[in-house]
């Protein structure tokens, strides 16, 4: 009997026989899952048009900011999210990466204190990567994985590991290959109903538990479906009520507004916030993307190169400052962002000044108080790691720090609307900053496409995340009227078009339509009258 003949009544599999999918995808689990999207499916579906509606909004000149009708949450000194579990007091250092059998072991040898395995930006959502990294992670949570690479060399898993934390893909997505009542299924509760089901029970036994983090929320409604789906599943599963622990990225500038009320939504099963810089700089080009959104900002809209907007310009630093803040008035851990240098084997050069970069940013975010932060590579995990300890000590966070500047009772300090003042002293468009994001967007989505969502270009690990800033920079400039500062050309189509192929041509391929796919997707979300709100929606239609 195969697995489609002992399928869940209503559910339907798609895609083909891989590695792992007769493990991964038994008839209880899929059960579990399907139980899942039956039960909040229709809240998903109410808060996706629910964010198509506020966009509408703030087209129309509506300001984000504060709100008003949640004050009291605010305001409430009674309240603390969760006690932290022991074995995740500790985050100085937390590497990322997908959801890979090779990536996953490295990480979790790497030294680093947490390893966040990615289902979302860094991983490619082909059926096999979507099967086979559960079933690695299967295999993590209880110590056994192994992998042998094509070259012939072994890779397993150490005495001491990292923390295990995963990441679900988010609310807007879909897994296509799998259907529930004739309907794809979320792609959120597929990764995370899969990982709950299989392996929360086997990680609190072995003295962890199911700690996730939650993507690309853009509201506290959302953080308070994914509340009610751990509720669910915790019960389904016959496990302790605020066992999953959930870690938010801040990563949409509509959630910067929320992020009180996101901790109070997850209280008990909440771990922290973390600052996921370059989706938020993607989400204040997305939001404020047209000439019609100039009215809810006190500033310019149009940002400058990807390059220019560092983490101390001033509406960053709002956010920053904001995260820790909130953060530790209600006990919980802040995060701070990705260090994305990929070391040069080659070139030492590169690597003095691309460390002392690293160095610097580490410096910065210590010192303003987060608890750990992000390196994509573990190469940068002693660096991350000196830098932390310099502050932390022996102390396991300094979640104490910065508490007497946000006391309980009133808001948390610092102007609101300075997250809205996208102002960069000196920021400048150039063709330079055109090229680089056009190039480093074809070579993304060409890597995407292929099955690698974690492409290195430039010496920096690229994911969704900083592609999509490119391409949505280029729609913006288009579409503004940008000239370029150093050319003085106007950003056109034809220029767009121009760069993308004198930049393909850059890359030497011995293929001459090597490049025409990733190409064409590229054209179809930076030039379109209409925004596409994320890339990787077309893209997945792509993906066979």
């Amino acid at each position: 009997m195969t697995l489609r003949d002992r399928l869940p009544a209503g559910v339907t599999i798609l895609g083909p026989r891989v590695d792992g999918s007769d493990s991964v995808l038994a008839p209880d689990a899929l059960a579990f899952v399907a139980h899942l999207h039956r039960s909040f499916g229709p809240v998903r579906a109410a808060l996706l048009e629910r964010r198509v509606e506020r966009q509408s909004e703030i087209d129309g000149g509506a300001r984000l900011g504060l709100l008003p009708e949640t004050a009291a949450i605010r305001h409430d000194g009674s309240w603390r999210v969760a006690e932290t579990p022991p074995d995740l007091l500790d985050r100085r250092v937390e590497i990322t990466g997908p959801a890979e059998p090779k990536m996953v072991i490295n990480a979790l040898n790497s030294g680093a204190r947490c390893f966040m395995a990615d289902f979302e930006d860094s991983l490619s959502p082909t059926w096999s990567n979507v099967v086979g990294g559960q079933a690695a992670l299967f295999d993590a949570a209880r110590g056994t994985l192994a992998h042998e690479s094509p070259e012939g060399k072994s890779y397993r898993l150490g005495d001491r590991l990292a923390t295990l934390l995963v990441r679900p893909r988010g609310w807007h997505l879909l897994e296509r290959h799998v259907r529930v009542d004739g309907e794809p299924v979320s792609a959120s509760l597929f990764d995370a109903g899969l990982y709950l089901f299989w392996n929360a029970r086997e990680l609190l036994a072995r003295g962890s538990g199911p700690y996730l983090y939650l993507p690309k929320l853009q509201s506290h409604r959302e953080a308070r479906l994914w509340n009610d789906v751990f509720v669910q599943a915790q019960a389904m599963l016959g496990i302790p009520r605020g066992s999953v622990r959930a870690t938010v990225l801040i990563e949409t500038i509509h959630a910067a507004f929320e992020m009180e009320e996101i901790l109070y939504e997850l209280r008990e099963h909440s771990s922290g916030l973390n600052a996921g810089r370059w989706d938020y700089l993607f989400s204040c080009i997305k939001t404020f993307r047209g000439p019609s959104a100039a009215a809810a900002l006190p500033g310019p809209s149009v940002l400058p190169d990807r390059a220019q907007i560092t983490m101390t310009v001033p509406f960053m630093r709002a956010y920053t400052e904001r995260l820790v803040r909130t953060c530790h008035r209600r006990g919980a851990h802040a995060i701070g962002g990705m260090a994305a240098f990929i070391p040069s084997r080659r070139d030492a050069a590169v690597n003095e000044a691309a460390l002392a970069r690293v160095r610097d940013d580490k410096v910065r975010e210590s010192a303003d108080g987060f608890d750990g932060t992000w390196v994509a590579h573990p190469d940068l995990v002693p660096l991350a790691t000196e830098v932390f300890s310099g502050v932390l000590g022996d102390a396991p966070h300094q979640r104490g720090r910065r508490v007497d500047e946000a006391p309980l009772g009133a808001e948390v300090p610092g102007d609101p609307a300075a997250l809205l003042d996208l102002s960069v002293p000196g920021g400048a468009v150039t063709e330079a900053g055109a090229r680089l994001n056009i190039s480093v967007a074809i070579q993304y989505l060409d890597a995407w496409l292929d099955g690698n969502g974690a492409a290195a270009i430039n010496n920096l690990m690229e994911d969704a995340a900083t592609a999509e800033i490119s391409r949505s920079q280029v729609w913006q400039w288009l579409h503004n009227g940008v000239t370029l500062a150093d050319s003085g050309e106007p950003v056109t189509v034809e220029l767009i078009e121009r760069i993308a192929d004198q930049e393909i041509a850059k890359l030497g391929a011995t293929d001459p339509g090597a490049f025409d796919e990733a190409r064409a997707l590229f054209m179809e979300v930076a030039v379109a009258d209409d925004f596409v709100d994320f890339l990787t929606l077309p893209a997945y239609e792509r993906m066979p």
